[in-house]
């Protein structure tokens, strides 16, 4: 867990974990509730949690984009797979891929 605390890219990692279940979440279980069994408040808090974490999402992205020097089209790419269902997961398994190749050169 030190690792996602210590590095930008870590925390964006982190951040886009929980900003993919909530998304998964707000659409697989509080959609449902509130179409299916009239629970429309289940979405109204759900989607403030979301809203929360997306807005980390978009943060912690700008703050390990700048501080790596990625290219504009590799940030908006990151920033676009955060409305696709199951794209933040793999925005992680991405950069987890990177990370261990870099790792296994020698580098840092």
């Amino acid at each position: 867990m030190n690792y996602f605390t210590n590095t930008s890219v870590g925390r964006f990692r982190l951040i886009a974990i929980i900003e993919g279940i909530s998304y998964l979440v707000l659409l697989f279980i509080a959609m449902p509730l509130k179409y299916y069994f009239d629970m429309p408040k289940v979405v109204t808090y759900t989607g403030w949690v979301h809203g929360l974490f997306f807005m980390l999402y978009i943060v912690t992205l700008q703050k390990a984009s700048s501080e790596k020097g990625w290219p504009f089209k590799r940030t908006m790419g990151y920033f676009l797979m955060s409305f696709v269902p199951f794209g933040t997961f793999w925005v992680d398994r991405k950069l987890y891929k990177e990370e261990k190749a870099a790792l296994s050169a020698g580098q840092a």
